[in-house]
């Protein structure tokens, strides 16, 4: 009796899996591509509640695109799953084995607490896909407080568009055997066009904890896409994303 328990549950949680994989196989129907960055690696991979472009050589996402909608916010809180390799990535997401003992968190970029309006959309953040190597203090502290931030204004603005990950440029350390890449710097960057007028801030930090206020990190877009090789709007009208990108004015966003 208690193995056929076992065996049903063990099959319910592995047809779960295959069902956060298989949306990672096609185009999600109701991405909103038209904030999209583009792709420096040709491997764009849509799950249900996010978007990413998934580096080989660093094993990792160089970026994470997801919109945050007010009804997303919830304070459901989902049982914690194991990480998953992202079967998806057709070049082989890394092995989550290569975090351990390496003294770094297995970071999200696309946080659980952003989709925990479905149990399926916070379990496939737990995929290795959307992870990478952050400190501990700076996952929990800094990078943790602009996250709740992202939340704030999600909710204040019904809603914002967010593109984040590490840069990978430049002499960076590794962790495991498929040596994954330690960036030296994430950004962040958000984009809300739901009140007739779009607005753009971005966030650039350098991998370790600070007790700086949130603003003290904010850059121009244009910045992080020099740094990137990334454009991160592409489809945006022109006169627009030329005039917001190159800004690094934060006074339309409430601190």
């Amino acid at each position: 009796m208690l193995l056929g328990v076992y065996g049903y549950e063990y099959f319910l949680v592995k047809e779960e899996k295959v069902k956060i994989i298989e949306i990672g196989k096609t185009v999600k129907r109701n991405t909103n591509e038209y904030f999209l960055p583009t792709s420096t690696t040709g491997q764009i991979i849509h799950h249900q509640g996010y978007s990413l472009s998934y580096s080989e050589p660093h094993e990792q996402a160089e970026w994470v695109a997801y919109e945050l909608k007010k009804a997303h916010l919830s304070n459901t809180n989902f049982k914690r799953p194991y990480f998953e390799i992202d079967e998806a990535v057709k070049t082989g997401a890394a092995d989550w084995r290569n975090y351990k003992k390496s003294g770094f968190d297995r970071g999200h970029l696309c946080p659980a607490g952003d989709r925990r309006y479905s149990q399926l959309a916070h379990d496939e953040t737990f995929l290795t896909s959307n992870i990478s190597p952050q400190k501990h203090d700076f996952n929990s502290g800094i990078w943790n407080t602009l996250e709740q931030k992202v939340r704030y204004w999600a909710s204040k603005y019904n809603g914002v568009y967010v593109v984040t990950g590490g840069v990978l440029k430049g002499n960076m350390k590794t962790i495991g055997v498929e040596r994954v890449a330690v960036p030296n710097q994430f950004f962040k960057i958000l984009i809300d066009n739901n009140n007739g007028k779009t607005k753009m801030i971005a966030f650039l930090m350098s991998h370790q904890n600070s007790d700086k206020p949130l603003y003290d990190f904010v850059v121009s877009v244009d910045e992080v896409e020099a740094l990137t090789g990334i454009d991160f709007f592409p489809e945006l009208e022109d006169a627009i994303e030329n005039k917001l990108e190159a800004s690094s004015s934060f006074k339309d966003w409430s601190f």
